[in-house]
């Protein structure tokens, strides 16, 4: 591992050299920081997984990560029927491996493709950080006075790093992922919104090389990004951070508990 008096060329070939898979971030421990919402989404989950749910989806699950924390948390009293989407390959491979030990399936699904389950197959859909929540597919597979208990990214999420290497972006990209106007959007697929909690969260990266696994792993960042097609913005941050210390970011989060009537 790199350290902290390494050069520039170092810490860039290091970045560019960890496996992505999952989402699984302990590697960023001390090259970068991220404060957590305050509801402790994974933990909130585990919780759900232990009330009257009996049929579970987890929508986009990743790595699977954050279903298997949950599932190891609820224990035994876990609802019986848990199954899982994920439409990256690698990703697909490794939510198997974690999650098969529980005996939950992993379904290999587009995120943008309607999901491969019967109209009101789960009382509960959960999804940590989904590409695109699609309303009318959740709505459709939850039964009704089913649940979807969700956290999503919100608008602006880390713009600081992302315009640093793109630029100024134009006023409707920042406020994508609104969460009103997908507040909007959920009722207009016919569910009711309980609770809807928002929160931005300090992030710091102290050094080039997690800038660059970051930008590797959350590919939608900073689209088609590549260490030779922004050296010279990589090179700009890593004197930055030199003789400034880390490089600030903010996070945005929200929180969704919405019902099927």
């Amino acid at each position: 591992m790199t350290g902290p008096h390494s050069s520039f060329d170092e810490l860039v070939a290091e970045g560019a050299s960890v496996p992505t898979e999952g989402w699984d971030f302990s590697w960023f421990e001390g090259r970068a920081t991220e404060a957590r919402p305050s509801w402790g989404y994974a933990r909130s989950m585990a919780g759900r997984l232990t009330g009257a749910a009996t049929a579970v989806l987890d929508v986009q699950t990743g790595g699977g990560e954050v279903l298997d924390f949950a599932l190891r948390a609820a224990g035994p009293d876990r609802a019986p029927l848990v199954a899982a989407t994920e439409g990256w390959a690698p990703n697909v491979a490794e939510a198997t491996r974690l999650l098969r030990p529980h005996g939950v399936p992993v379904v290999a699904s587009a995120d943008d493709a309607p999901l491969p389950f019967a109209d009101g197959a789960f009382d509960l859909v959960v999804s940590r950080h989904p590409v695109e929540p699609h309303w009318d597919e959740i709505a459709r597979v939850l039964a009704p006075g089913g649940a979807y208990f969700a956290q999503h990214v919100g608008p602006a999420s880390v713009f600081e790093l992302v315009e640093h290497f793109l630029g100024p972006l134009p006023e409707a990209t920042r406020r994508h992922r609104d969460p009103e106007r997908e507040r909007a959007d959920a009722e207009a697929a016919g569910l009711e919104v309980v609770e809807l909690r928002a929160e931005r969260l300090r992030m710091e990266f102290f050094d080039v090389g997690a800038v660059v696994h970051f930008l590797r792993k959350v590919v939608w960042m900073v689209p088609g990004f590549t260490v030779e097609a922004y050296l010279d913005r990589l090179r700009d941050l890593h004197e930055r951070i030199r003789a400034e210390g880390p490089f600030v970011a903010h996070s945005s989060r929200h929180l969704f508990d919405a019902r099927k009537p």
